[in-house]
């Protein structure tokens, strides 16, 4: 990912909090030199510096037979916000837009143990949905390894992540400021989001 020096998000915390805040991402691999993307849930751990990513793919989805060949790629990114040159001091300027993307790449290992992948999915649901978590446990286990017969489990070991976060560094303190204020009283929730994180940028 392109990332001039100011827009960078070294921070591995800072990048897994963002990617656990915006977890509903988008899986690309590579088939006959022709990447193909799935958008999906994930579940983002983190043990010391190993991050690992948890999803799965329906069976009948092409994506899951090759998910397991060459290195894949899980972007997080959802908050952006257009920056109208009406924000700045200075009239010779052109648009832009502000965002924050996580890059993630890994190798994906498929799950095929029957009580890993029912254990994977206990935990999905229990992030994404933990009052249907009770039901779940009262359904017949044929029921659920049924299901399991449907779907390809995978993690994804992340061996290198890149974050941007692009929040007008490189604009003046009162460029910065037109932005933040502008955007705080912005009906649009993007927006506002974008205005928050360039606010606590401001204050690191």
């Amino acid at each position: 990912m392109y990332t001039p020096k100011s827009f960078e998000l070294n921070d591995v915390s800072e990048a897994v909090a963002f990617m656990k805040q915006y977890s509903f991402a988008t899986l690309i691999n590579i088939s006959g030199n022709i990447p193909e993307a799935t958008h999906l849930p994930f579940l983002i751990k983190q043990q010391g510096e190993q991050v690992t990513l948890s999803s799965h793919l329906a069976k009948a989805n092409p994506q899951a037979e090759y998910i397991a060949n060459g290195t894949s790629l899980v972007i997080f990114t959802e908050p952006h916000a257009y920056i109208s040159p009406a924000h700045y001091e200075k009239e010779l300027n052109v648009p832009t837009w502000n965002y924050i993307a996580i890059h993630a790449y890994g190798e994906a290992t498929v799950i095929t143990d029957e009580a890993e992948q029912l254990q994977a999915l206990e935990e999905m649901i229990g992030s994404y949905d933990m009052a249907y978590l009770k039901q779940w446990a009262g359904l017949p286990l044929d029921y659920k390894l049924k299901m399991c017969k449907g779907i390809v489990v995978f993690d994804i070991k992340i061996s290198d992540l890149q974050g941007k976060k692009k929040l007008s560094q490189n604009r003046t303190s009162t460029d910065r400021d037109a932005i933040i204020k502008a955007f705080s009283q912005s009906p649009d929730f993007n927006e506002q989001v974008i205005g928050g994180y360039m606010q606590a940028e401001v204050h690191k």
